[in-house]
């Protein structure tokens, strides 16, 4: 396969939305130990709007390629690699040189796609050989770019709360992660209360398996909504998308539970009483994606039980100021996507 010299990319000049334009760079080649991926469908997360916000992320250089998600095809090796060959299908993981257990702060603050590293946002990229998995065969292109941060970051959630069949789990939301998690929470055996501003979408999330839905601008204390769907009781694992929502998931979070804070669409600030904590002994714990292993794992998953991931909507490479802006908009349902084939 022929590489190219030079590939377009999209990059921010500015933090800005409007400030994201089609440039061109040199083809990265492989070192010792890397492949090089031709990109084929990137996916777009709430965490990529934050970054080009300007705030998230402190003294990033400009221009900036955003952008975390993707999936490709391997098209160079660089020496010494052995576990993958040309041609091979591959989805880069977010934190670079998280194999397994715990990451290091260098790791969590430094070696995370789309920032402080360069994005998936143009035709190709060189990550190390260890720092990829083979997706599901089951999926497209598009398909598995939706993987690595929000299915991921669902899955490792559900995974540290404990999930077994008979749980009842919350979610917030239609976006990637919540629509990822519901479907992992359904496969695994539990009942799911997800909450929503939208009629329409909650009847959306109905269709795909939620066993109760609650409009939270239609109950803005939704949390006493959820108290009384479980006669009381309250939840055993909330995945916490909202952040400044978080004293009212601790406020329906059964005894002994656990609260997975994986976003902060709501915000970044969250006040909450300590007897929601140490009365009825939950666990808060902050999650951020997951390793390795953990996305073999999901993968394997995935296959097994014939999960698909739920597409909003699909962009051209050359719409991609669009897409996020459509990502912005809130009006999504599920993954927005970018297809750099078209």
């Amino acid at each position: 396969m022929t590489v190219p010299n030079t590939m377009q990319a999209m990059a921010a000049s500015a933090f800005s939305l409007d400030a994201i334009d089609a440039i061109e760079l040199d083809v990265p080649q492989p070192r010792r130990g890397e492949i090089l991926i031709r990109i084929s469908a990137v996916s777009l997360n709430y965490r990529d709007l934050a970054v080009l916000g300007g705030n998230y992320i402190q003294n990033l250089t400009l221009p900036l390629v955003p952008a975390s998600d993707a999936c490709g095809f391997v098209v160079a090796l660089g020496e010494g690699v052995t576990q993958w060959k040309i041609g091979d299908r591959v989805t880069p993981i977010y934190t670079q040189g998280w194999y397994d257990g715990k990451p290091t702060p260098q790791q969590r603050f430094r070696q995370t796609l789309g920032a402080p590293l360069s994005g998936v946002l143009q035709h190709y990229v060189a990550v190390p050989a260890e720092d990829a998995v083979m997706p599901p065969a089951m999926l497209s292109d598009v398909e598995a770019s939706s993987l690595p941060i929000a299915a991921l970051t669902a899955w490792t959630a559900l995974q540290e709360g404990g999930i077994k069949p008979g749980d009842t789990v919350l979610l917030q939301g239609t976006g990637g992660v919540s629509l990822f998690a519901l479907q992992f929470a359904k496969a695994a055996g539990a009942q799911v209360i997800i909450t929503s501003s939208s009629d329409e979408k909650l009847e959306r999330v109905r269709q795909l398996g939620a066993d109760v839905g609650i409009n939270y601008r239609s109950h803005p204390d939704w949390e006493n909504q959820v108290k009384a769907v479980t006669q009381g009781r309250g939840v055993d694992i909330v995945v916490e998308t909202g952040g400044s929502s978080l004293a009212q998931s601790l406020s329906c979070t059964a005894f002994g539970g656990f609260v997975g804070v994986v976003g902060f669409v709501a915000g970044f600030e969250a006040t909450i009483s300590l007897r929601q904590l140490i009365g009825p002994m939950i666990r808060v714990q902050g999650i951020a994606v997951g390793s390795r292993a953990g996305f073999a794992a999901m993968n394997r998953a995935i296959e097994r039980h014939q999960i698909r991931p739920v597409l909003d909507r699909e962009f051209a490479f050359s719409e991609t100021r669009a897409a996020f802006k459509h990502l912005a908009s809130g009006a999504h349902f599920g993954k927005v996507v970018i297809n750099l084939a078209t």
